[in-house]
């Protein structure tokens, strides 16, 4: 991700992405330096789906370093890593292309057995899951959006289960899965993805044959299942805002090989860019004095730093003072200064004015209703489309 970064123009990169890689190095070298025996990457390699030759060659240096340790690297296809069209490959597929040693790519459901320098490890794979490539047009014709959500679901938990009847039950396995599991928090992508996301029932993880269940797609880490441990390790940086107060990192399983029930996991952190929202209430006062005398008691050495400031008149901030107050700061989000009035006009960051119904409904709901359980917004979001599809029929 390249929000909040300069272009370095030697590079012609972001300087954001010193950042994850940063990030993903701490991986690699705890990975190389423990007593580890296989590293689980659980999809969405990139930003976009076409990433630059660049951006490629810099996460295979990181695979790269892991293969030649020995180390069995699985990676799982996410959503951000499939094609735009059918028959194009995706962003990770050049590892299986070429064969390299220890590496191992999941675009389709699956299990891959994988010889572990303490023994023999079974991983079943659910890569995102793609509407189309389960549904013949004949399953989803004339079918409401919420029964076409039973048949998909009813479809994948046919899949995993097909999976673990071929398990050998002497040999443990885990669950490697990309997508929404139900109940889990969403982070700052949850407005974007609600309206695409299948809700995975837990019934469908919570399978006695799994060791551990490796959980992408959300950014926020979090346990979503008991038993077997099901868990989102989380995006390695913090993508915007929305992530200010996330810890990020990553997680390390140890699974005991004589029984399989026993597995337990810890979540290890790894030095992120600081992002520091300053929230200032200027009441009648000079708007530009209080952000100074706000920002005087914040630390903003290397943050991504937002200034709010409410003010009951309407005066403009003194920009250039301020960025002068923040210049050790690593990045100057936004300096914003609102009246009430402006405050009621705007949704969060967002105008009103220039969204979609839809796209209005989802920010609202995100700052809102934080609480509800993910299903309940998706059926919300969906009755949404439904309605907005009929007023728009002649």
């Amino acid at each position: 991700m390249e929000s909040y970064g300069r272009v370095d123009p030697s590079t012609g990169l972001s300087s954001r992405l010193g950042d994850f890689l940063t990030a993903l190095d701490q991986v690699v070298g705890y990975a190389t330096e423990n007593d580890v025996d296989l590293v689980l990457f659980s999809g969405d390699a990139y930003k976009t789906r076409d990433p630059s030759p660049t951006y490629q060659r810099e996460f295979a240096k990181r695979v790269r370093r892991l293969a030649d340790a020995g180390l069995p690297v699985f990676l799982l296809v996410g959503n951000h890593d499939l094609p735009n069209a059918l028959g194009r490959a995706h962003s990770v597929e050049i590892f299986d292309t070429l064969a390299v040693p220890h590496v191992f790519v999941a675009r389709k459901v699956g299990t891959w057995r994988i010889e572990t320098r303490h023994g023999l490890l079974q991983i079943v794979a659910l890569p995102w899951i793609i509407r189309s490539n389960l549904l013949s047009k004949d399953d989803y014709k004339n079918l409401p959006l919420d029964k076409l959500n039973d048949v998909l679901i009813e479809k994948i938990a046919g899949l995993v289960e097909a999976e673990v009847q071929q398990l050998d039950r002497t040999v443990p396995a885990i669950l490697c899965a990309h997508g929404t599991i139900e109940g889990a928090t969403y982070g700052s992508e949850r407005g974007i993805m609600l309206g695409q996301d299948i809700i995975i029932p837990k019934s469908v993880i919570s399978n006695a044959a799994f060791s551990y269940v490796a959980l992408g797609h959300i950014h926020k880490h979090q346990q979503v299942n008991e038993q077997p441990p099901a868990v989102y390790a989380g995006s390695l940086e913090r993508i915007d805002f929305g992530e200010e107060h996330d810890e990020k990192g990553f997680v390390v399983v140890d699974v005991d090989i004589d029984d399989r029930s026993k597995a337990t996991w810890r979540f290890v952190p790894v030095n992120v860019r600081r992002f520091l929202t300053i929230n200032v209430d200027a009441g009648y006062d000079d708007p530009t004095d209080a952000a100074l005398s706000a920002i005087a008691h914040q630390n903003v050495k290397d943050a991504v730093v937002k200034v709010i400031v409410q003010a009951r008149t309407k005066v403009s901030l003194r920009e250039d003072e301020l960025r002068r107050a923040l210049t050790d700061a690593y990045f100057i989000a936004a300096l914003v200064c609102e009246t009430e009035r402006t405050a009621r006009s705007r949704l969060g960051d967002l105008a009103v004015e220039q969204m979609t119904p839809i796209e209005a409904l989802q920010a609202y709901l995100s700052l809102t209703a934080k609480d509800m359980p993910p299903e309940r917004m998706q059926k919300l979001l969906d009755h949404a489309r439904q309605l907005v599809g009929e007023a728009a029929r002649p």
